[in-house]
Parts: structure tokens; sequence; C-alpha cells
């Protein structure tokens, strides 16, 4: 029943499979959202192809890396991507905007079949100018718990619904961490009592609670914000260590 409390366990699994086979899309335009105060999520990315068209979103975790989701850039050319950031309206030129490159990719035995080890790390071909409109988000404690009923902020700029047209500015969402039909890999939002959520069109956007990067945007199941169904996000705190490993070896191999 939605908004209830359960642990996954193996009573789940073959409605989960049926969902991860069948059901499951790319997240996650902000349905049911609001206007985010300009510039106020300064760690917030813009995905973008060469037509300059929004695909996807990302968070700046280092001055030279994003983080996003891993089937954003699943089968297509990096090159043909850019990265923006600071941005706020996407279709106007911005004098807080910088956009930069991909250099390189970083995986972590990402599964498409099963929607695991969603997030991929982008490196830039060179540091962003972090200022009051460009900034790092802080990343959470490896393994660190984040209970049921936590109160976090979704973000994007990807439809306002199914047949909506694209916001012309950021979007942001109230959600509540919740635990039923979740797995321990993904963090599950829910906000209950109204159809909101994340939906299709800009997987790879930030969750933040208390003021950390918690989840990287996934999948929904069966449809953007039924109220039937939790939103699923990568957990971000399964991957500090990885993500602190491919920090290190960067710089490693970028000392004189």
């Amino acid at each position: 029943m939605p908004g209830s409390c359960r642990s996954p366990g193996p009573s789940l699994a073959p409605v989960l499979l049926a969902v991860l086979l069948g059901g499951a899309a790319r997240a996650a335009e902000i349905v049911g959202g609001r206007e985010a105060q300009p510039h106020s999520r300064p760690y917030m990315a813009s995905l973008q192809l060469a037509s300059g068209s929004h695909f996807c979103g990302g968070t700046l975790v280092h001055p030279s890396f994003v983080l996003t989701a891993a089937h954003c850039l699943n089968n297509l050319n990096p090159q043909r991507v850019s990265v923006v950031l600071g941005a706020h309206r996407l279709q106007t030129p911005e004098p807080t905007q910088q956009r930069l490159s991909i250099s390189r990719l970083f995986e972590n035995n990402y599964d498409p079949q099963e929607k695991l080890n969603d997030v991929l790390l982008l490196q830039l071909d060179q540091p962003a100018i972090l200022n009051t409109h460009v900034a790092v988000a802080q990343l959470p404690q490896q393994a660190q718990p984040l209970p049921h009923g936590t109160q976090c902020l979704a973000m994007g700029w990807g439809r306002l619904g199914t047949l909506e047209p694209l916001p012309q500015v950021l979007q942001e969402l109230n959600v509540t961490v919740v635990t039923f039909l979740c797995r321990p890999q993904n963090v599950c939002t829910y906000v209950p009592r109204r159809s909101a959520g994340i939906c299709f069109g800009d997987s790879g956007g930030p969750l933040i609670c208390d003021g950390v990067l918690h989840g990287v945007d996934s999948f929904v199941i069966r449809g953007c914000a039924t109220g039937q169904y939790p939103d699923f996000f990568a957990r971000v705190s399964l991957y500090v260590d990885w993500i602190n490993s491919v920090l290190s070896s960067v710089r490693g191999k970028d000392s004189p």
C-alpha cells in the first residue's frame, strides 16, 4: 500500500523483477514541483547535446567532475555532450553559465537490465570556476544511512508532465524517503496525497537531503507521479569510496 513502511524482502522480488524488465522508465522530470530560487542550487548541472537541447541532469562533486546517471550516456558519444553549470533558465544565455566538455567517463559496473550501479563520473576538460553560482555538492559518508521519513529535495529541467512542455526554469520538489518496494542499492522517495514526483527525460539529477547529495535520479515505475510507486535514485553513499578513488587517481596522474 503506498505510503506504508516496510523493508524490501523476498516477497517483493517478483514485483520488482516485473517492473525492472517491463515497467521502469528513465527519470526524472519534476512533476508537481515549483520554480527553484534562481541559482540557489549551484551544484546543478545540465547535460546537453550539440544542438543545445537538455537531456539529463548532473551534480558537480569536484571542480573537474560531475556525477550523473550511467544510463544518460549509455551508447552516446560523450564528445557530442556539453556540461552546463551555473544555469537557471536554460534557453536564455546567462552570464553565470559555464559550458564545458567531457574528457573521460568513469563507470562502476553499471547493470542496465537490473538498473543497478546507475552512476557515472564525467571528468571535465577543464576545472569549473567556483563562485556563488557554481559550487560543489557535499557527499555523504560511505554507507551513511538515510532513514525512512527523511525530507529531501529533487530537482531538474525535465517536462512538467508526460504530455506537458519543458519548463523554462529549474524546478524542484520536496520529497520523502520511503522503504516500500525499494532496494538496498537505491534511495526511494514518495510524495504523499498528491500526484508529484520525478519523471521521463531528465535523469541524473541530484537528490539533496539535509544539504548532502544522497541520490542520483535513476528510474520510475509504470508512469510518472502515479501515487502508487516510489521514485528510484542510485544511493550515492554506496559509491563514495569509489568516487574518492577516481578523484585520487586522476589527481595523482596530474601531479608533476
